[in-house]
């Protein structure tokens, strides 16, 4: 029955339109009424799975780690690179797993033999097992890699953090003090550095690497600091009443170490490829500790000869530092929002 109150046009047409309890049908003919019905439609699908698809008007985005995660599980450079870390540790820790020698039983009666069944990398000029010493190699380059890049990462983000957050005269004096490492040359540094030290441990060697490793990180740390302060959230901080304290460990460091991780996991691929260089120049690990620089010092002069005995250890060196260096890549793609 038509309402007396509501006028109709000519067909039954509404001019006023209908009223909130009745529903608006599509006309089909591609009106003003079927687009303005379309727009709204799509606006409530948005409302209700959120603008990356969470599932309803309430979710929350993402954050830079779970977008950054998110990206990471779906290139398969950091899928490859890390499948191989993950295998590179694995036999650093265990390395029984896959070799049941001892790579310090030698039988010169077997000096640069070839491949044998048992033995596929033959011997080395001492008669070692060069599958086994191989093997056994990654724990000390991966041992020296990683604990030199912790401690040069925490070293520096430490320093170079307080430095860009505070400012003033300490952080003068830290430029000043990096400026004067980065201007001694790493491999002379090693070469008067480890000389004198007389122990066959890692320790001299990571210390070494951290000594010289902190002023770049701390370099990256100082600007992502002076960057993340910056920001409104920060200052409105700051007029809130918060400390510094609080304003470091809540707001400033959690925006300012994704630069810091990206230079840390790439540097340790140099790391490790740094102590197999001191280590063929004879100052970094030295015998009877098991390392593929050492190895490659030893076969350096019998390459003509067997040159079997360069190979294996020169080959497992150059694929453990391009992993690292992959990840890293893969892990600047995915946390420098410049990149995507």
């Amino acid at each position: 029955m038509p309402d007396p109150e509501r006028p109709e046009g000519p067909g039954g047409y509404d001019p006023v339109g209908p009223r909130p309890h009745e529903a608006v049908s599509p006309t089909g003919q591609g009106g003003p009424i079927d687009l303005a019905i379309e727009a709204a439609e799509s606006v409530e699908g948005i409302e209700k799975t959120g603008p990356r698809g969470g599932t309803g008007p309430g979710h929350k985005p993402r954050s830079l780690w779970s977008d950054a995660w998110h990206q990471l599980r779906r290139n398969p450079v950091f899928v490859i690179s890390s499948l191989m870390i993950l295998f590179l540790v694995v036999i650093a820790i265990w390395p029984q797993l896959i070799a049941s020698g001892d790579p310090l039983q030698c039988d010169l009666s077997k000096s640069q033999q070839g491949s044998s069944p048992g033995h596929p990398f033959g011997y080395d000029t001492q008669g070692c097992d060069v599958y086994t010493r191989t093997v056994y190699g990654a724990r000390a380059s991966i041992t020296v890699g990683v604990c030199a890049t912790l401690g040069a990462a925490l070293l520096g983000s430490l320093l170079g953090g307080l430095a860009g957050f505070f400012g003033g005269w300490g952080d003068a004096l830290l430029s000043r003090v990096a400026d004067i490492f980065f201007g001694i040359p790493v491999v002379l540094g090693g070469l008067v550095f480890l000389s004198v030290v007389t122990s066959t441990t890692v320790w001299p060697v990571v210390g070494f690497i951290v000594l010289l490793g902190w002023p770049q990180i701390a370099r990256i740390g100082r600007g992502s600091v002076i960057t993340a302060k910056q920001n409104d959230y920060v200052q409105a901080a700051r007029a809130l009443g918060a400390g510094n304290g609080r304003m470091m460990l809540r707001h400033v460091a959690p925006n300012a170490v994704a630069p810091v991780i990206v230079v840390a996991t790439i540097a340790l691929g140099t790391y490790i490829a740094l102590e197999a260089t001191l280590s063929f120049l004879g100052v970094g690990l030295r015998p009877p500790t098991v390392s593929w620089g050492i190895d490659i010092s030893n076969a350096a002069s019998q390459i003509r000869n067997a040159p079997h005995m360069l190979l294996w250890p020169a080959g497992a060196l150059s694929l453990t530092v391009l992993a690292f260096i992959m990840l890293g890549d893969a892990v600047r793609d995915a946390l420098d929002p410049k990149l995507r």
